[in-house]
């Protein structure tokens, strides 16, 4: 299974539960599952924070993060389409297109081999919220593509504090 994260993974692993400069084994278990091809991030999402001055930007900076855990493939832009028009509404105004951003491409690289892919996020199942205000599992749950947050991740891929490769 390849698990794509979501930019707000990391910003809250970050943030609230794993904090680069408290528990680098997590950071450095990413950079090992990103070599060995488990875990990828879509550039779209990476430009989210990849900017920033924090070390969450700095951390995504690094040479060796970008060629471990950068999902190194084009976008086939028919599924974003797909997942623009079936999971969120073929009708978008722009202001919607803008509100729902680069969830869109995060379904599309998981519904690109649905198989083996699976949709890593933060966001919680909101069922009930339409158009560009979907949350990202319910997009998941109606494309048939494999989710689950971030517990469910580091669950399957077995974290554990004092992780070290080798």
């Amino acid at each position: 299974m390849l698990y794509l994260l979501d930019a707000n993974v990391l910003i809250d692993a970050n943030r609230d539960y794993y904090p680069i400069a408290r528990i680098p084994e997590f950071w450095e278990w990413l950079e090992h599952n990103g070599m060995e091809g488990r875990v990828k991030i879509p550039r779209e999402m990476y430009e989210e924070f990849k900017d920033g001055d924090d070390d969450l930007g700095k951390w995504a900076r690094e040479k060796d993060i970008r060629e471990a855990l950068l999902l190194d493939e084009e976008i086939d832009v028919s599924l974003v389409s797909r997942v623009t028009n079936e999971g969120y509404a073929p009708d978008l105004t722009d202001d919607e297109v803008e509100k729902v951003g680069r969830d869109p491409f995060l379904i599309a690289y998981a519904l690109a081999s649905p198989d083996d892919r699976c949709v890593v996020t933060t966001e919680a199942s909101r069922p009930k919220r339409q158009r560009a205000n979907r949350h990202v599992p319910d997009v998941c749950n109606d494309l048939n593509v494999t989710r689950c947050n971030t517990f469910e991740f580091v669950r399957a891929l077995d974290f554990k504090t004092g992780w070290r490769s080798g």
